[in-house]
């Protein structure tokens, strides 16, 4: 039997209440104004969040999983919560592929839950997410994290607004002389998609994207899109999008320090 807790309540932060329900144990479902964090017996299992894409677009938009691969598992594992074993025992993805490619997208969506914190508003005893085990991570371990990442973010660009607002061009700017990252990440700047819609357009992590648009932000490329202000017609979708994050050495690295915990 769940057992039900309230402390998490006490705490001003999500990150606080997710610390509190750490050292309880608990499982279940804690959300935030942007996200939702899953736990399994107080450790992070999996992390929600609109403003991130999930890791079925990650998979099938780079073309690590067929569509019709994906939905399957979903379909045929979702109620049981064993979609990442049926991705597996499918044969559709390696274990090892399929973790790091989580770890990426947990990580992701925390930085939009916890980087610029607000009180949580709800936890669900025994609620588990539809994914099932993947790798489970210490509370504290993605709290540091996502403030690690929102320094650096803040470091290149302090304007949080460019990770969630709709994003414009400067006009009388081009991509010829960027780096073909940032300069691919510029053409799907529309006046209309927002940092996540950029990253799925692309099939990238959200954080490497948030990276090149502060970046594009500084140089005076790109801007927060004026609520008023008419959109641009929308780049084309980049040709053979190939899932090239240089840091999967990093998440690699993550995932084997917690396997040594």
């Amino acid at each position: 039997m769940t057992r039900v807790t309230t402390t998490w309540t006490a705490y001003e932060t999500t990150a606080e209440a997710l610390g509190a329900l750490a050292a309880e144990g608990a499982t279940g479902a804690l959300s935030g104004e942007r996200g939702i964090v899953y736990l399994n017996a107080g450790r992070v299992v999996h992390v929600e969040s609109a403003f991130a894409p999930d890791l079925g677009a990650l998979l099938t938009r780079s073309g690590a999983v067929p569509p019709d691969g994906w939905w399957e598992a979903v379909d045929r594992g979702g109620a049981q919560h064993r979609v990442g074993h049926r991705l597996v025992a499918g044969g559709t993805l390696a274990a090892g592929a399929l973790e790091v490619c989580h770890l990426g997208a947990l990580f992701d969506a925390a930085y939009f839950v916890l980087a610029h914190d607000t009180r949580a508003q709800r936890f669900r005893p025994g609620a588990v997410h539809w994914l099932g085990a993947v790798r489970s991570v210490p509370v504290d371990v993605v709290v540091r994290e996502c403030g690690r990442r929102r320094a650096l973010l803040d470091r290149i660009w302090p304007d949080p607004a460019i990770d969630t607002l709709p994003l414009t061009r400067v006009p009388g700017t081009g991509t010829a002389a960027l780096p073909v990252r940032r300069g691919r990440t510029l053409t799907q700047v529309d006046g209309v998609r927002t940092a996540a819609q950029i990253a799925s357009a692309l099939a990238c992590r959200t954080y490497h994207t948030l990276v090149e648009l502060r970046r594009l932000a500084a140089d005076g490329l790109v801007r927060a899109a004026a609520p008023e202000a008419p959109p641009l017609p929308p780049g084309p979708e980049p040709p053979g999008v190939v899932w090239d994050d240089p840091d999967t050495a990093l998440l690699r690295r993550l995932r084997d320090a917690l396997e040594a915990l």
